[in-house]
């Protein structure tokens, strides 16, 4: 099958046995398994049904090494990482992000496990798979985009964490500072090697995007239950997921654009409302800023023809807008709301900001804090692990790491890493975007065309929104960005797959 995963249906009649007995085995064992759960526990359905999951992931990885894999994607977009105030959400219950130590509902028995489950299936999917390739005879590793400015910003910033550890920082908040960062890095190398075909890349965006829609109603939910308002409550979603709302928004007007022949466009489109409902429900004003820039970076790397399409539809679009804005700017309104949002980012001055007054004095201490901090570490910066300087103290907040990441995570990059990590990271997001901008230009497939342009859209707005809010540090942030950003060399080889004639595959494989 050359590079393909080979499907289940064709394996000959002994290895198809031999699997259907593997599946045996593991659902007896794992039924054994929870029943010893239960008896050990005293009836702990909540422990119980982890470990049932458990043992279904560990089956579908096996089994299929892509099921794997949507499970996990699915799960990381479907949970929450942080609590939602206000709310009491089954989504964030299940504690998928947090430390198996802290996890509630599992035996008190774990004070040293700070591991998360989000880390023990991602190490299942890696060790997997490089099982499964040391028995493939034809084995063919994917080389990703730009590797060598990734391997040199892993290896600064393995540095920088060592670094950070020698100065006397301290292990815990060091590894909570760089572990998001590294799921993207594992992401972008493994997805090339998992998804191999587009029937899987299609699927892997199917759960993209009934995971995203799932949340953008969840937001939709709450807004309707507080009576068509926010209630005083500062965001009705997680913070990262209207950043994933665009993204999707962004894909979809690459479907358009460039005509691609797929369901998922029609279900985007239908969908389309109501992820511009769930964006408005989050509240976050990072996005509101990322959406410009987004959109310009997603408009420069199209070809000309869609570049003009794009437009003519857009000027109508913005003068919408640009009314809209003219006539709420001063509205005390509900539909003036979003204005609203907008205008408490140009400053600290109470009457713009209003209630986002003492939010955005804080950033603005914050940064003169980091400023202080990148001045007496200019090089090398502080190291991962270390506090950054508070020459101007800054009020309590309910985040235990605020003296290790402030809300401006691309200065938070120059603070931990110093000028040369910092250059590193910007030359390797920046060189991404360039290959990935190059990559598109020779792609066929119009379903590519769509992926690659949302893929690099994705990561200006990531950025944008990273100099504004807790970002870099987010694990479903990075999980996200890390998929779409190995996507991209999934793309170039399916297309140039797809462009030779037959009887040339059939030879190759």
């Amino acid at each position: 099958m050359g590079s393909d995963w080979t499907y289940a249906g064709e394996y000959p009649d002994d290895r198809r046995t031999g699997r259907n007995l593997l599946t045996i085995i593991l659902v007896s064992i794992f039924t054994i398994g929870i029943s010893f759960v239960l008896l050990a526990t005293y009836g702990n359905i909540l422990a119980s049904g982890a470990c049932l999951m458990a043992g279904i992931i560990l089956v579908l990885s096996c089994y299929r090494l892509e099921w794997g894999f949507y499970f996990f994607i699915g799960m990381v977009l479907l949970f929450d990482q942080y609590a939602i105030p206000g709310f009491d959400s089954v989504t964030y219950g299940v504690l998928y992000f947090r430390n198996l130590k802290e996890i509630s509902y599992l035996p008190a028995n774990l004070p040293q496990a700070v591991v998360n489950p989000l880390e023990l299936q991602l190490l299942l999917l890696v060790v997997i798979w490089f099982v499964v390739s040391c028995f493939k005879k034809d084995l063919r590793i994917v080389r990703v985009p730009m590797w060598g400015a990734a391997a040199i910003f892993f290896l600064g910033l393995l540095a920088a964490f060592a670094y950070g550890l020698r100065r006397g920082g301290d292990l815990l908040p060091a590894l909570w500072e760089v572990r998001a960062l590294f799921y993207m890095g594992i992401l972008y190398v493994l997805v090339p090697q998992i998804i191999r075909t587009k029937s899987q890349m299609h699927a892997l965006i199917s759960v993209c995007i009934v995971a995203i829609t799932f949340k953008a109603f969840q937001g939709i939910a709450r807004f309707a239950s507080l009576g068509f308002s926010f209630d005083g409550l500062p965001t009705l979603t997680n913070h990262e997921d209207p950043v994933f709302m665009l993204d999707l928004i962004i894909l979809l007007f690459g479907f358009v654009l460039f005509g691609a022949r797929t369901k998922q466009r029609t279900i985007l489109l239908w969908l389309l409302l109501p992820l511009l409902m769930g964006f408005y429900a989050g509240q976050r004003r990072a996005t509101y800023a990322a959406l410009v820039p987004a959109l310009i970076v997603f408009v420069a790397v199209i070809p000309r023809k869609q570049q003009k399409i794009f437009l003519k539809t857009l000027v109508p679009v913005v003068a919408v807008v640009a009314l809209y804005c003219t006539i709420f700017w001063n509205s005390e309104s509900k539909l003036a709301s979003p204005v609203r949002l907008v205008k408490t980012g140009f400053g600290i001055d109470p009457e713009t900001t209003g209630d986002r007054y003492y939010s955005n004095l804080y950033r603005e201490i914050e940064k003169l804090d980091l400023a202080k901090s990148i001045q007496d570490y200019p090089l090398l910066g502080v190291g991962f692990g270390n506090k950054y300087e508070m020459p101007l103290p800054l009020v309590k907040i309910d985040f235990p790491l605020r003296d290790y990441i402030p809300h401006n995570e691309i200065l938070w990059v120059l603070v931990k890493m110093g000028a040369f990590g910092f250059c590193l990271f910007c030359f390797f997001f920046n060189a991404f975007a360039c290959q990935a901008a190059s990559t598109l230009a020779k792609l066929n497939d119009p379903y590519f065309k769509a992926v690659c342009a949302m893929a690099v859209a994705a990561v200006i707005n990531q950025l944008v929104v990273s100099y504004y809010d807790l970002q870099l540090t987010f694990y479903r942030n990075m999980v996200f960005l890390g998929t779409f950003m190995g996507l991209v060399a999934a793309c170039m080889i399916l297309d140039q797959r797809q462009a030779k004639p037959a009887s040339e595959i059939q030879v190759s494989e």
